[in-house]
């Protein structure tokens, strides 16, 4: 999966999927395939719920797990989607091995 990669040096984090870029939060984030892989398993996961219905299930599910837990860092650890993507970020070939909808499996 081949997606444009746009530099956005205030980012708050250092990567972020928004179909269909990736936006890093700096040039030297391009050499990092563990990033980039991570943020093409979202580009998938988003295409899977047709996009903007991905926006809407991962902030339900971000804020129920911060009632739940109470924590942003563990709330937003406990997104399926985020399970999924931090799972095999560094399993380079999971887009191409692996079925859709692997983060059903984090439910």
């Amino acid at each position: 999966m081949k997606a444009p990669i746009i530099i956005v040096k205030k980012l708050p984090t250092a990567g972020m999927a928004i179909f269909p870029f990736i936006l890093l939060k700096s040039e030297r984030l391009k050499a990092d395939k563990e990033i980039i892989n991570h943020e093409k398993i979202h580009l998938r996961q988003q295409l899977e719920l047709l996009i903007i219905p991905f926006y809407v299930c991962y902030i339900i599910n971000y804020l129920i797990n911060l009632i739940i837990y109470k924590k942003h860092h563990l709330a937003y650890r406990k997104i399926i989607f985020e399970q999924e993507a931090y799972r095999f970020e560094g399993d380079l070939n999971y887009l191409r091995n692996n079925s859709w909808y692997g983060w059903v499996k984090s439910i």
